[in-house]
This record gives structure tokens, C-alpha cells and sequence, in this order.
């Protein structure tokens, strides 16, 4: 008997949307579900399936996953599973790649939004319930640089420029996208945010975008720019970031992911006043699972049938 163990750090709730409906559409499929990797032993030794999130994961899931075939991760960027060490090359990694364009854009805007109208102040001043009136800065006319141009950047670009802005894109690959105005290379990137006002990360972690935002990019952003972090916690060098911060080469910052999650209570980030911070929450929505159960249900049935060549959104690795 196919045995699949769900492997989720969400609400009871959430957790049981995914429980429920491969239960009911599988019932020759051994489910079993948990919540931390520190539970998985009763049930990873047996497992032929994993499903989960890659900062869910821990190695020594991997490693005592002896029968292990195939990971369904949810997330669209599948590090946190793939830079494991006990992952094995016969494994088959697939994700739930494009279903993350809507929540993803609708998060910049709300944080440019929220940096721009000072957000984080107003709310200050209500638990002080001081009343403190300062003019807000626009959208309108300012210049969004978005690196990483994928499927995200494309369902955000139109909604910049329905705010009024000019759209700059920095991609590894150069090529005229619907709905932004000029586009850089990444190694291009320095001479790109010269102009911007915000700089909208979206791009994939990998190695060749480890730490690729940092002191040099930091220095070329003008002092009024803000950078805004809806990718990985790694392209972003942390401690270039806070000097920076501190010293007022940029004006703010909205951080969403992080080297390392949760995000230590003791990280000046918490303390910093201009600071966003919110926790992981870009591609995290209500109908999440609704996007992403027809894709785990299409890929488990193909993998039921031995069809893995045909299965959605494989990993090349």
C-alpha cells in the first residue's frame, strides 16, 4: 500500500483541507499527517510520498526516509528540500509552481503602500494614541525596479502602473515583458536601482542569487528608496541590510522572508522603525488549497499509475 505523509506547520484548519481531500479522493493511499519535523518518526521510514513546504523540512526527514520516491512541495521555490544533504538523487521533487501571482503582487503593493503612508508609524502612534499628522508619500510618478521577472512580476507590473509608476524589471534573462517600461540584466543590477524609488525582490534563491543583494546595491539605491523583500530570506545580505538601515543609505525596508525562520527574537529587525516585518506571509491565502490540491491530486494520480515523466511541475535538478 502507497503510503504519503503530510508534513505541515499551518493551522489545525488549513492542515485538514489537505488531510480531508486526499483521504477522500485516495482511500488506497496510507495518509498520515503531522505538524513539525520532529514528529515524522513513527512514519517516515515508510513513506512513499511526501508532501510539504520547504522551510518545513529538516535533513533528518531525508535521512530516515529510506522508501522515500517522490516530494510534492506546495511552494513554488523548492529550497529547504533540494540543498538538504540526505536528499537522494532518485528522489522526484515537483511544486505547485504558478498559483502564486495574485497573493504574491497584492502583497508588494499593500507593502509599498505601507512603507510609503508610513504605516507602521500610524500604528504606533495609535497604541500611544497620539494623534501626529505628516504628509504621505505617492506611488504615483515613483519607480518600482522588480527583480525577478517571472509569473509574480508579471501580474505585478500591471498593477504598478495602474498606480501611476514607471515599471523597471532585473532578470537573468533580458526580454521585452507586457507592462514594464525598461529591463536590465542581473548583472546589471547596481546600475538598475539607481533609479528607482522601490526595490521589489521576487527573485528564485539559488546559488547565483545567494547574498546578491547587499552592500554594493545597497549603496547604489538612493536614500529615499525602499527595498521590499517578498523572495527568500538568502538573496538578501542581512548585515549589509541593517547597516544600511542604520546609517540612512535607504529609507526603509518590508520584509517578509529571512535567513532563518522564524525570525529569532532577539533580531534588530524587530526593533527597527523602519522596519515592515511580516511572517511569510506573501504566497500564504485563504483559497491556497484550492489552487494547489488539483495539482497534488493530478500529480498523485499519474504517480499511482507510474506516469511520473508526465507529472506537473517537475523539478530539474
Amino acid at each position: 500500500m502507497t503510503s504519503l505523509l503530510i508534513l505541515l506547520d499551518l493551522p489545525e484548519k488549513v492542515r485538514r483541507r489537505y488531510y480531508d481531500h486526499l483521504r477522500a479522493k485516495f482511500p488506497e493511499v496510507n495518509i498520515h499527517m503531522v505538524d513539525h519535523h520532529s514528529k515524522v518518526g513513527p512514519y517516515i521510514g515508510s513513506a512513499d510520498i511526501l508532501l510539504t513546504f520547504g522551510p518545513m523540512m529538516a535533513d533528518h526527514v531525508l535521512k530516515d526516509a529510506t522508501k522515500l520516491k517522490w516530494i510534492q512541495a506546495l511552494g513554488t521555490g523548492v529550497d529547504g528540500i533540494v540543498d538538504q544533504p540526505s536528499l537522494r538523487d532518485d528522489i522526484l521533487i515537483t511544486s505547485v509552481h504558478g498559483i502564486h501571482g495574485a497573493a504574491v503582487s497584492e502583497a508588494a503593493i499593500m507593502l509599498m503602500l505601507a512603507l510609503s503612508r508610513e504605516l507602521p508609524r500610524v500604528v504606533r502612534n495609535q497604541d500611544r494614541h497620539k494623534w501626529d499628522r505628516f504628509p504621505a508619500r505617492l506611488l504615483k510618478d515613483k519607480t518600482v525596479g522588480i527583480f525577478g521577472v517571472g509569473a509574480i512580476a508579471e501580474e505585478l507590473a500591471p498593477k504598478c502602473k495602474a498606480f501611476g509608476m514607471t515599471v523597471v524589471g532585473i532578470s537573468s534573462t533580458k526580454r521585452e515583458v507586457a507592462g514594464f517600461d525598461r529591463m536590465y540584466g542581473r548583472d546589471e543590477l547596481e546600475p538598475a536601482v539607481r533609479e528607482v524609488d522601490y526595490l521589489v525582490l521576487l527573485t528564485p534563491y539559488s546559488p547565483a542569487t545567494r547574498g546578491i543583494v547587499g552592500a554594493k546595491t545597497f549603496s547604489a539605491l538612493k536614500p529615499t528608496s525602499y527595498l521590499v523583500n517578498l523572495a527568500r530570506g538568502g538573496v538578501v545580505d542581512e548585515e549589509a541590510l541593517i547597516k544600511a538601515l542604520q546609517q540612512g543609505q535607504i529609507a526603509g525596508a518590508a520584509l517578509d522572508v529571512f535567513n532563518h525562520e522564524p525570525l529569532p527574537v532577539d533580531h534588530p529587525f524587530w526593533t527597527m522603525e523602519n522596519v515592515l516585518i511580516t511572517p511569510h506571509l506573501g504566497g500564504f491565502y485563504d483559497t491556497y488549497p484550492a489552487y494547489a490540491l488539483p495539482v497534488v491530486e493530478e500529480n498523485l494520480r499519474r504517480f499511482l499509475a507510474g506516469d511520473t515523466k508526465n507529472m506537473i511541475n517537475v523539478v530539474k535538478r
